[in-house]
């Protein structure tokens, strides 16, 4: 059964001027018209060049999915650990990593992103932290930290969908599973962790990348006293678990303290940044599609069709456009040379898109068979650690806000809704809703 067609929301958001057969010419993933509704730009793409140097982003765009998943699969040829740092901090790179090692408690790299094969040790690591058991132990607490933000709002009729209930909401998830505290001090918590994200999410003057600076020692700094305090007496949390797993059969058997800060800070980063921008474009679906709303009520207690239902909306509006990989050698890409050394893009929302694997690819159908083929949780070695997690999160949020609420839509006109200006997230800065409490 095929499902509502989402074509005409994009229609409508697109520029006049911006035809069905949109040249490339001239035009960036940075562009706003671009970020704001992308569908067009990326059809253009995967048809035109589906390895398209963006000059103005400095990367070579891939816009296939096929293309996409076969570099995924080769994390030794596509770097990375070697992409990130490409990215990060651009431009700033050895003056941020000198200030965090003055006045941050020094350089701790994203180990989680690392080249194999020290990245199989690591994850190796982590998943011990992140077990099936432990992950629907937390199901009960995660589904009250849920309600309790739910019922924080409902009888007012309205509330901002990020600021009220997404962000909130992950911040408190994450920091509870972490050890951290969950009252006012969570949220500056989540400010200094975004300052991170933001070095590689957007491109920083370095006016900017020096008050990002600041928020980050002040994060690694409060990272740093848990885990001293957690190696001392051990609790039962994340941060415990990462120092104390082990490996029996590896040689570097622990978590140095370099890495369990690093992990650290990456499971707050994942943990709440990546589901909250997951969860706010659900509510965002949800408010503006009473149709699927509708089909929504209906499945909101079934767990297979729910979660099928979730894994469509991620596959039109994943919360990570695209991240970025760096070549080790010469290659050639859908039939274009790329040299040694070049960043590219994986624009998993335009492989998300690739009606030659997603037909119809605009229609919303959770039934389609390959609905959790999707890009939006990446792939490959480096696919994300904490997919579970997140999708009970997502799962449980979706049920209580159909059970406890109705008549959901927005406060304000569609087109007042803006997304974060950065091509490698999809990000909704304010959602304003109004609402009914359900009897």
């Amino acid at each position: 059964m095929s499902g509502p067609d989402l074509r005409a929301r994009d229609a409508d958001q697109y520029p006049a001027d911006w035809p069905a057969d949109l040249s490339l010419e001239g035009i960036s993933l940075t562009d706003p018209a671009a970020l704001a509704s992308p569908n067009v730009y990326y059809r253009a793409l995967r048809e035109q060049a589906p390895v398209f140097y963006d000059e103005t982003f400095g990367v070579h765009v891939v816009s296939r999915y096929e293309d996409i998943q076969a570099i995924l699969q080769d994390a030794v040829t596509y770097s990375q650990e070697r992409g990130w740092n490409q990215q990060f901090a651009r431009g700033h790179l050895e003056e941020f990593k000198s200030i965090l090692i003055r006045h941050g408690g020094g350089w701790f790299p994203e180990v989680l992103l690392l080249d194999p094969p020290r990245h199989t040790r690591i994850r190796k690591l982590l998943e011990k932290a992140l077990a099936p058991r432990r992950v629907k132990d937390m199901e009960p607490r995660i589904r009250a930290l849920i309600v309790e933000r739910i019922e924080s709002f409902a009888d007012r009729g309205e509330a901002d969908g990020v600021a009220d209930f997404a962000v909130p909401l992950t911040v408190k998830v994450i920091c509870e599973q972490l050890g951290f505290p969950r009252g006012e001090e969570s949220q500056e918590i989540a400010v200094w962790a975004r300052a991170y994200a933001g070095m590689v999410h957007g491109q920083k003057t370095r006016e900017e990348m020096l008050e990002s600076a600041a928020l980050v020692c002040k994060l690694q700094k409060f990272i740093i006293a848990r885990v001293e305090e957690r190696q001392a007496a051990p609790q039962e949390d994340m941060i415990s678990d990462l120092i104390y797993a082990r490996l029996e059969e590896d040689e570097d058997a622990q978590l140095s303290f370099d890495e369990t800060v690093a992990l650290t800070r990456g499971l707050f980063n994942a943990g709440n940044d990546t589901t909250a921008r997951s969860l706010s474009n659900i509510l965002f679906i949800i408010a503006t599609r009473p149709d699927i709303a509708g089909q929504l009520q209906e499945v909101v207690h079934d767990d297979v069709r729910l979660g099928r239902f979730i894994e469509e909306i991620l596959r039109i509006y994943p919360p990570v456009r695209g991240l970025f990989r760096n070549t080790t050698q010469d290659v050639e890409i859908a039939g274009k040379r790329v040299p040694a050394g070049a960043n590219i893009m994986l624009l998993y929302a335009s492989g998300n898109d690739d009606p030659g694997v997603f037909p119809c690819p605009r229609q919303f159908d959770p039934t389609r068979n390959n609905v959790a083929r999707h890009l939006s949780f990446g792939g490959g070695i480096h696919h994300c650690a904490g997919i579970s997690l997140a999708r009970m999160e997502l799962r449980n949020a979706v049920r209580e806000l159909m059970t406890r609420l109705k008549d959901i839509e927005l406060a304000v006109p569609q087109s007042e809704i803006r997304f974060a200006p950065f091509p490698t997230i999809q990000s909704i800065e304010r959602l304003p809703i109004r609402f009914k409490r359900r009897q």
